[in-house]
């Protein structure tokens, strides 16, 4: 009889650990495919931005030196990504084919201006910061005139700092379900062991001896379900560059560090601070209250 119940517990602790194992790989997958999404937009985000140019157009009076000079101190900036130079018979080329005809053969000379077009870094591509740029360039001896996509530098500024509202509410929402949700798992596991918990505590074991193990044991689970996680999410970033190789996922192994380090850091801390309080929790309560 004593052989069948220490079996039938056995078994009922594997089936808690493993229960516990899911439950911590279902939400960590869940938190590394959150993860994946917000930094990629952000680099996405990132990318777009820095596809926005502001155009100085060059007096007629500058020479090919000095204009060669001055787009060496605009690569030098802090707020440059690149600088092109772009001469009134380029740009007079770009207009013809973009209304669809030659203008010049109507006007019988170019009335364009050398310019060079200024791509900014991410972090500049603000309408506060672009128009504090646009000013400095204005007092320019070379510049006649700066131009910039206004509208649509305001319409990106304000799309992003929408889309990174919701991003942040959902990830803190999913951060709050992962607490919960691995909180839980650990609790009833340990709740199995309240009265072993207790046994230890009245033949004098301190509570931090007692702790240690359920502490290590838990960490353990949830390395192993950070691991399963991390399995999961590598199947979906492989599928997604198979068939979106245009976002790069593979390559880009700072994202895929970043999200390695997040579920597994994670998983350590949640079981962790999890097990701590289930385990103070059982320890402060009163014998006759074991059965509550």
């Amino acid at each position: 009889m004593s052989k069948k119940f220490d079996s039938y517990q056995k078994r009922r602790l594997q089936s808690s650990y493993i229960s516990v194992v899911i439950s911590i790989a279902l939400v960590l997958f869940m938190v590394g495919v959150l993860s994946l999404i917000v930094l990629k937009s952000t680099k996405v985000a990132n990318f777009v931005k820095e596809k926005v140019a502001i155009s100085l157009f060059i007096k007629d009076n500058v020479t090919q030196k000095q204009i060669k000079l001055f787009r060496e101190s605009l690569l030098e900036e802090k707020f440059t990504k690149k600088a092109v130079y772009v001469s009134k018979a380029q740009a007079a080329k770009r207009f013809s084919e973009q209304i669809g005809e030659d203008f010049l053969a109507f006007l019988g000379e170019n009335p364009l201006k050398n310019g060079i077009d200024i791509y900014l870094k991410a972090d500049y591509v603000t309408p506060e910061k672009v128009a504090e740029i646009e000013q400095r360039f204005q007092k320019n001896a070379f510049v006649a005139d700066v131009s910039y996509d206004k509208p649509l530098i305001n319409l990106l500024t304000k799309n992003i700092k929408k889309i990174s509202f919701w991003l942040l509410v959902v990830s803190a929402f999913f951060a709050l379900i992962a607490i919960i949700l691995i909180n839980s798992s650990i609790r009833l596991s340990i709740y199995s062991k309240r009265f072993n918990i207790k046994t230890m505590q009245m033949v004098g074991a301190t509570k931090r001896f007692i702790r240690k193990p359920f502490i290590y044991r838990s960490l353990k689970l949830g390395f192993i379900g950070a691991i399963i996680a991390l399995i999961g999410i590598g199947l979906i970033i492989y599928y997604l560059d198979k068939y979106m190789p245009s976002l790069l996922l593979l390559e880009d192994y700072v994202t895929l560090a970043y999200i390695g380090g997040i579920v597994i850091i994670s998983s350590l801390f949640i079981t962790w601070i999890s097990t701590y309080f289930a385990t103070q929790r059982f320890l402060n309560l009163q014998t006759d209250q074991l059965y509550y």
